[in-house]
């Protein structure tokens, strides 16, 4: 298994002073997810996790929805030249009645640690795959001052980022407040998967009285992920892109972006944040 952090040489300048150190670096590798046996994927990402990210993604790519789902993930022996495990291949069983996608050279996807599925198609994709749709009845009522105490508990419960600086992380809160599970990544859309995955192999899906809160911006394609394990909350530190707000328009799901301190912006979904409450204080 891959280390989560490793060791480089580094040159410091500190008020012009020169000095070299060891510093510790968040590690990137390669994952290959395999379906089947067959590739259909290849992203990168922080070792560890592996099975969880595996089934997250496929969670959001339509082929998972229950742990009945999946027979079982192992990492391929052999995947090197001299035959050896490199511990960066996985292969995914379903059960005998699971669909599977079309599996080509060109249904074959790169995700990349920053962007997740880039050129991933339309709005309608999501909406014709979505195995859960959002519905907590009664909804989620989220007050504004929880959701301004979420990033601060994230960053504290951030292990790997104390040491080196450079991972994104993904929450599960409850409705209350309460931290269920966090992981981190080199890419924001990776955590989320590890987070789904889990959730998944526990027979918690769908997510539908949780918080979803993702460091840095909410792309697309984390919109897409919440939608798909039927979160109904997703929170997100900086911007919103344009399409992960008309994703969340279209589908129910409340976007809130720039949530810093008590300042956010709520781009869809107002119905499940208190803003008279919210008011009142102002």
């Amino acid at each position: 298994m891959g280390r989560v952090t490793e060791r480089r040489k580094v040159i410091r300048i500190r008020d012009g002073v020169v000095s070299s150190r060891p510093d510790t670096l968040v590690a990137e590798e390669p994952l290959e997810i395999r379906l089947n046996g067959k590739p259909l994927a290849i992203t990168m990402r922080t070792p560890g996790d592996d099975f969880a990210l595996a089934a997250g993604f496929l969670v959001s790519e339509g082929v998972l929805a229950n742990a009945y789902d999946l027979q079982n993930i192992v990492y391929c022996a052999g995947a090197t030249v001299d035959g050896s495990n490199s511990y960066n291949v996985v292969d995914v069983r379903t059960s005998p009645d699971v669909v599977m996608p079309d599996i080509t050279l060109e249904r074959n996807v790169y995700t990349t640690s920053s962007c997740g599925l880039c050129g991933k198609a339309s709005l309608d994709a999501v909406r014709t795959t979505a195995r859960w749709p959002i519905a907590d009845t009664p909804p989620v009522r989220v007050e504004p001052s929880l959701l301004a105490s979420l990033p601060d508990r994230l960053r504290a419960a951030q292990r790997v980022f104390d040491r080196t600086g450079g991972l994104h992380a993904a929450a599960l809160f409850s409705e209350e407040g309460e931290l269920l599970d966090i992981r981190e990544d080199v890419g924001r859309h990776n955590a989320v998967d590890k987070l789904v995955g889990r959730a998944l192999q526990n027979g918690d899906l769908p997510l539908s009285r949780v918080i979803l809160l993702v460091s840095g911006r909410a792309s697309f394609e984390l919109a897409q992920k919440a939608v798909m394990a039927g979160i109904p909350v997703l929170a997100a530190v900086s911007a919103p892109s344009s399409l992960a707000v008309d994703l969340a328009a279209e589908t129910g799901l409340t976007l809130v972006g720039f949530l810093r301190g008590s300042n956010m912006n709520v781009y869809a979904g107002e119905d499940r944040i208190a803003l008279r409450a919210a008011a009142a204080q102002g």
